[in-house]
């Protein structure tokens, strides 16, 4: 996917307003709904799917993620890693339209952006084993 520069792509924007807004409630110790709830601006349709996708299948997803990444205990994962991995992961299970390569390419790149240097190799590591599963 080819990107001109100074042109955001939509559905890339949202899914990094949704890992803001997830990762925003799980340092404050609040639900995503509540985050969502306090916005003052009005929240994509998008955004908000993501957001209250993931909060609702929260078990589900977080037991594929803990499935699929070896040596990595959830809660030892940095907190933008796992959080990216919930968005990709919700994504993979519920979200037919989107295809698997975007998926994770978007994933991968939210990592490089915004964790640390390996992040981007584990979250591609962890989604093709989760997507070899679900998809």
């Amino acid at each position: 996917m080819s990107k001109r520069p100074g042109v955001e792509d939509p559905r890339s924007v949202a899914r990094e307003s949704a890992l803001t807004l997830l990762y925003e409630a799980e340092s404050k110790g609040i639900t995503p709904r509540s985050v969502l709830d306090a916005q003052v601006i009005t929240v994509e349709d998008v955004v908000r799917m993501l957001v209250l996708g993931v909060m609702d299948h929260r078990n589900a997803i977080d037991g594929l993620i803990s499935a699929h990444s070896t040596g990595w205990t959830i809660e030892r994962m940095p907190a933008l890693d796992r959080n990216i991995l919930r968005v990709a992961t919700f994504e993979l299970m519920q979200r037919a339209d989107v295809p698997t390569a975007v998926i994770l390419d978007e994933a991968v790149e939210l990592a490089k952006r915004f964790s640390t240097d390996d992040s981007g190799r584990f979250v591609n590591g962890v989604l093709s084993a989760i997507a070899g599963e679900v998809r």
